[in-house]
């Protein structure tokens, strides 16, 4: 059995995204893309409905481009407990109220028990700060947390398994 990823909104954005001009987010693109290519034979992608109405919004061009690359991808649900954990995870600090929508990723991806959880947001989720914050709330709820890692973490733990 395929371990399972679960994919945040940042992700598809980066994959489908014009070429930047800014070499950081040039470099986060093709790692995206790389990433992307490979990781359906190895992973269980899987999203939320989050994440399709996230994908969705702005450019109509880019929204469906986005839409189009999740598609195939198997859509979670957003039960109680996701929505408790989620609350749980901004009333204590580990994610800022004003994106309490990164707590319902990470919320939805622990309750599902999926094993990774691979963004691009470097600000709410995959600095370092705030995955010690988000684990540690996961654990004291009684659930252990996705690794919350990006595409290039994510390949550079499977190329060390090996």
């Amino acid at each position: 059995m395929k371990p399972r990823v679960y994919v945040e909104t940042s992700v598809v954005s980066y994959l489908t995204a014009q070429p930047s001009r800014d070499i950081v987010v040039a470099g986060r693109q093709e790692v995206t893309r790389e990433w992307w290519a490979a990781a359906s034979s190895r992973f269980e992608l899987v999203i939320s409905q989050l994440v399709r109405e996230e994908a969705g919004i702005g450019d109509p061009d880019a929204a469906t481009a986005r839409l189009a690359a999740l598609a195939p991808l198997v859509r979670l649900t957003f039960p109680r407990e996701a929505l408790d954990l989620a609350q749980r995870l901004v009333d204590a600090g580990a994610v800022p109220r004003r994106a309490a929508q990164d707590a319902a990723h990470v919320a939805i991806a622990a309750v599902h028990d999926v094993e990774f959880l691979v963004t691009r947001n470097f600000r709410h989720i995959a600095s370092a700060t705030a995955r010690r914050r988000i684990e540690a709330v996961c654990r004291d709820w009684g659930i252990d947390p996705p690794v919350l890692c990006t595409p290039d973490q994510l390949t550079e733990a499977e190329e060390s398994e090996r």
